[in-house]
């Protein structure tokens, strides 16, 4: 039988769309980040001009920064690095903590099967990525062998404990070339069990790192991993090995914590910081995981007591971030996916993975926090160090000649901090509301912000959670002295940045007129007072527009960040330009500096013609 051409066609269609379909999913199409302007909407409204959005890096563009990562669980199976390992450079961040699964590695006494792990260091070390390799968890084949999972003992028996040593020798050995970051154990106090003492874990820590050390001299290692916070337990746990005088095998101590506010337990933390400058004043302290859920629910783990949805995950998210890092913290976010716990103290799917997965471990998608999280990254590296003396102040005009202090223009709880770029000296301020739990909604507050002996050129407003760039209007913003004002700026409970705008790297709006802009057909804008507007031909780089005057109508005075070039094609017209006034007729031109006050007055009915670069968006009509 033969086909009919319309046979035919459908045919042909059938089999283009699924040659289309199975390219797509051997590829992980469904699975494509996302670099559009919109690729995170929410409905947090900024009547501020757009400019651009934030460009994300990767992490090989990116020389140092205070952020870690953790891929977690691959030791238990509960998630796939396969299904994940495209999305990590561009995530922006190196450093990949990871559990080293003695009991995944010796399923028989003596015997070292490292293929699933080597798989996993060999292809991170391929993309340039550093894993932090964690001496955990216990081996079931040993009897007081400790378990496999969270919460579980550590070894106890002689032979367990000779078995463990040897296995973490041979880890070290193997992959000495490739990783230099090491943590002992994890979560010790879990369950605030009576197992694993302060006394048992702080000695077994220095066993550990001891066996690191001789065989890698230069190892970076983490000790303590401290689930919740515990006074004693931390204070007996440092104590012990101060007493050693073994604190110098140990270049950071790690703690966790998790809160339902994550701006709550800083108090907590510099204890934590307070103890370990006593006992150890060279040993740093470590955020070594933590993160909020995007589904709420009980088995899946810590914070699961809360209807937390995308948008409160990535608000917990960068909150935690931006908080540390105005703590000098280093930061590891757990993680970078959603886990298929199927044992243990979590048995559920656990919802704190920044990728959408599911029970086969597939991943789906990127969550709104990845997007937000790349923002971040793009923004906040070793290039920028923080202003330790910056404080609240209701005398802003008292400040002295160097001290960075700030005024936020209400009552309510502000979490404000500020950087500045190790060489240029420009400036970013990060601000949220701090007093509660991330919400589901966004409520904003319009306020005015004053920073004393601030530094900017071009200031900008960026909303962290979109990546969205906004221009910060003329008459939004003045200096006097060395202070700088801004006024009705929206902030809200998720971080939101002012920021010198070569400070961030972002795309710009593309925007271009016609080829051809005729004069009949554009239509002039009444500006009000006597002023009309005709907007000519334009790209993201230049824009050239005739301003209409009748007699003695005014262009009030005013600065913007575009340079601007203009020439007075009929009429008189009295200018002054940063103070200095001048008179100009038919034929005359000007010049203005980014940022400098100028303004004009008609005496004869006139048009000017003004070219500025970049481009006005805001002459653009939306």
């Amino acid at each position: 039988m033969k086909n009919s051409p319309n046979s035919m066609t459908e045919i042909l269609k059938k089999g283009i769309l699924g040659l289309f379909l199975m390219s797509a999913l051997s590829n992980g199409y469904s699975q494509k980040i996302d670099t559009s302007r919109d690729r995170v909407k929410t409905d947090f409204k900024i009547d501020m001009t757009y400019l651009g959005s934030v460009q994300y890096r990767n992490a090989n563009e990116i020389d140092g920064s205070n952020w870690l990562l953790g891929c977690e669980t691959l030791d238990r199976d509960f998630a796939d690095y396969e299904q994940y390992k495209e999305y990590l450079n561009p995530l922006g961040i190196k450093l990949l903590r990871m559990q080293g699964g003695w009991n995944k590695t010796e399923k028989v006494k003596g015997q070292y099967d490292w293929a699933w792990l080597d798989k996993i260091i060999n292809d991170a070390a391929s993309r340039g990525l550093k894993p932090w390799l964690q001496t955990s968890y216990g081996n079931t084949n040993y009897v007081g062998g400790g378990g496999a999972n969270l919460g579980a003992g550590m070894p106890t028996s002689k032979e367990a404990l000779e078995a463990y040593d040897k296995w973490v020798a041979a880890m070290v050995t193997r992959y000495k070339d490739k990783v230099k970051d090491w943590e002992v154990w994890n979560e010790p106090n879990f369950g605030d069990n009576t197992v694993n003492t302060p006394e048992l874990m702080a000695d077994f820590n220095i066993r550990t790192a001891q066996i690191i050390k001789k065989i890698q001299p230069d190892a970076r290692i983490s000790g303590l991993a401290l689930g919740h916070y515990n006074y004693d337990y931390v204070n007996r746990f440092f104590k012990f090995i101060a007493k050693k005088g073994k604190m110098d095998l140990f270049d950071n101590m790690t703690y966790h914590d998790y809160v339902y506010n994550p701006d709550s337990n800083y108090r907590e933390v510099e204890i934590i910081k307070d103890l370990l400058a006593k006992y150890g004043p060279k040993v740093k302290l470590r955020q070594g995981e933590n993160g909020a859920p995007s589904e709420g629910g009980a088995g899946r783990g810590a914070l699961w007591d809360y209807d937390w949805t995308e948008l409160s995950q990535a608000k917990w998210d960068t909150r935690r971030m931006l908080g540390n890092l105005g703590h000098d913290i280093e930061t590891s976010i757990f993680g970078i996916i959603e886990m298929a716990y199927t044992n243990g103290p979590i048995n559920k799917l656990n919802f704190k993975g920044i990728i959408k997965s599911d029970e086969t471990k597939k991943a789906i998608a990127p969550k709104m926090a990845y997007y937000a999280i790349q923002n971040i990254t793009s923004i906040f590296d070793n290039s920028l160090q923080r202003l330790k003396d910056l404080t609240p102040t209701h005398n802003i005009e008292g400040a002295g000649a160097d001290e960075h202090r700030y005024s936020g223009g209400t009552d309510r709880s502000l979490a404000v901090y500020g950087y500045e770029n190790s060489k240029t000296k420009k400036q970013i301020y990060t601000i949220w509301m701090d007093e509660n739990i991330p919400l589901n909604t966004n409520v904003s507050k319009m306020v005015t912000l004053k920073f004393s002996n601030a530094n900017f050129d071009t200031p900008v407003y960026v909303d962290i959670l979109t990546g969205a760039v906004h221009e910060i209007a003329a008459d939004q913003w003045s200096k006097k002295g060395n202070t700088y004002t801004f006024k009705n700026i929206p902030v809200y409970d998720s971080p939101i940045l002012i920021a010198d705008k070569s400070l961030i790297k972002f795309n710009q709006m593309k925007k271009q007129s016609e080829v051809f802009v005729m004069n009949d057909e554009t239509p002039w804008e009444d500006l009000g007072g006597g002023v009309q507007r005709q907007v000519g031909g334009f790209n993201d780089d230049l824009m050239i527009v005739k301003f209409k005057f009748i007699k003695g109508a005014i262009g009030a005075p005013h600065k913007h960040f575009q340079t601007q070039v203009a020439i007075v094609e009929s009429g008189v017209f009295e200018l002054t330009i940063d103070g200095v006034k001048k008179i100009l007729k038919a034929g005359d031109g000007y010049y203005v500096a980014p940022n400098v006050v100028h303004g004009a007055v008609c005496i004869e009915e006139g048009v000017l013609i003004d070219a500025f670069n970049p481009y006005r968006p805001e002459f653009i009509k939306k």
